[in-house]
């Protein structure tokens, strides 16, 4: 419906601002680094090795979510922690295949469409479901945006998002000191390129042998599984790392 359309275009515009914004300078929070710099003259410079396609997806990624880290304003997709996937996949391809803005809308929409049925049948929130619920979630959705940009069938968008939730199950939400920065930012940036490989392989052909939707229902056994420690209450992973104690000990005095 034309109403589903007019929000998502309000959102993708939403996006296309905080990327903007977050690679108009560093955005360093209390513990981590901003390498927005730093990867756009890599970048620049020669090849790197993901391809520039996925590796200027992963800057973007890692600058959006660093952006979020100092309280600039982005699009939760699906959560404010994984940020930066989405908007990541979805304006590198725009900068490199030249989508026109209506095709970038229909992808949003197929991922936010993604991300409902993991919602609906297991959860978005670490909280509940570690970070494979949200940055997992977020590669399975923009896994599921590029195979529409690729003309992909309605199955093989499918296909991709089991490929990556499979690829992704059971990761531990372990925020350094509580806050969204480390490991947060730079799963983001890596997460992009898991994003890329499962759409390539359902667009190859290759399908998750067990159905996408047991795929999702088993992410939600999982997260449910996990220790109390390893959902975002900053009490296991590395978190509890002697440089991640020393860190939040840091921030506790600050």
């Amino acid at each position: 419906p034309e109403k589903i359309r007019t929000v998502i275009k309000s959102r993708l515009k939403d996006m296309e601002t905080s990327v903007e914004e977050a690679l108009s300078e560093n955005w360093d929070g209390k513990i981590s680094v901003d390498h927005t710099s730093s990867m756009s003259e890599y970048l620049e410079k020669g090849n790197p090795l993901s391809g520039k396609f996925i590796f200027n997806a992963a800057r973007i990624s890692m600058s959006v979510a660093s952006y979020n880290s100092c309280m600039g304003r982005i699009v939760a997709a699906p959560t404010a922690g994984s940020c930066g996937i989405i908007p990541g996949i979805l304006f590198s391809w725009e900068k490199y295949f030249q989508e026109d803005r209506e095709k970038m809308i229909d992808a949003l929409i197929t991922a936010a469409g993604t991300g409902e049925i993991i919602a609906e049948r297991a959860t978005l929130a670490g909280a509940e479901g570690g970070c494979q619920a949200e940055c997992g979630a977020a590669a399975a959705m923009a896994a599921a945006s590029l195979v529409f940009l690729r003309k992909g069938t309605p199955s093989q968008v499918a296909e991709a998002a089991a490929l990556a939730i499979k690829s992704i199950m059971g990761l531990v939400c372990d925020p350094v000191a509580g806050l969204v920065e480390v490991p947060c930012i730079k799963r983001n940036g890596a997460l992009v390129s898991l994003a890329g490989i499962a759409a390539d392989m359902a667009l190859a052909g290759v399908k998750s042998i067990i159905p996408p939707d047991e795929v999702i229902d088993a992410m939600s056994s999982v997260g449910k599984s996990l220790p109390v420690t390893l959902k975002e209450t900053a009490l296991g992973g590395v978190a509890m790392t002697p440089t991640g104690k020393k860190l939040s000990g840091k921030v506790e005095k600050e």
